[in-house]
């Protein structure tokens, strides 16, 4: 285990949804990570189209059988932007998060890789990065990191530093 080499190591691992497997899921947790982390990417809505191979619902459910295993891992999902979403839409997914036991989150812009991608719909302005990461801290998330070039690893440490300091 990390930890006994170095105590102030802090673990975050980032998961798929396992297919529902709680088996696989509980395997991760019993290692004892800091973090677990599992991206939703995007709003119901787009599903079919931006994660044809997964399902919104078995996401959630994973992010809230993390927390009920281990009360003590912080759970963390992040969230693209510009795929066609509306700021609505993504409220409500926060919320769907916080309710499943999220205590981090990301917000990035959606920029894509190649011209073979999904296209980029819209970009949402620094402003209003900063309006959602609001509006997630509302809903009671501990951490929160939005803007427009945030991926999920983004300053993935900062939580922790800051927690510490409190």
């Amino acid at each position: 285990m990390i930890s006994t080499h170095d105590p102030q190591c802090t673990v975050e691992v980032l998961v798929t949804d396992f297919m529902g497997r709680e088996k696989d899921l509980s395997e991760v947790l019993m290692a004892g990570p800091d973090v677990l982390a599992h991206n939703v990417e995007t709003i119901p809505r787009l599903y079919t189209k931006i994660r044809p191979q997964a399902d919104y619902q078995q996401s959630l459910d994973l992010l809230s059988r993390a927390k009920k295993y281990d009360p003590g891992v912080k759970v963390k999902s992040s969230i693209m932007l510009g795929l066609g979403e509306s700021g609505d839409e993504i409220t409500a997914v926060m919320a769907d998060l916080r309710k499943a036991g999220c205590d981090i989150l990301t917000l990035g812009q959606y920029l894509s890789p190649t011209r073979n991608h999904f296209p980029v719909m819209r970009y949402w302005t620094p402003n209003e990065f900063i309006t959602l990461k609001e509006v997630a801290f509302s809903l009671g998330f501990s951490w929160v990191e939005s803007g427009p070039l945030v991926r999920s690893s983004y300053r993935s440490e900062a939580f922790f530093r800051q927690e510490g300091s409190t």
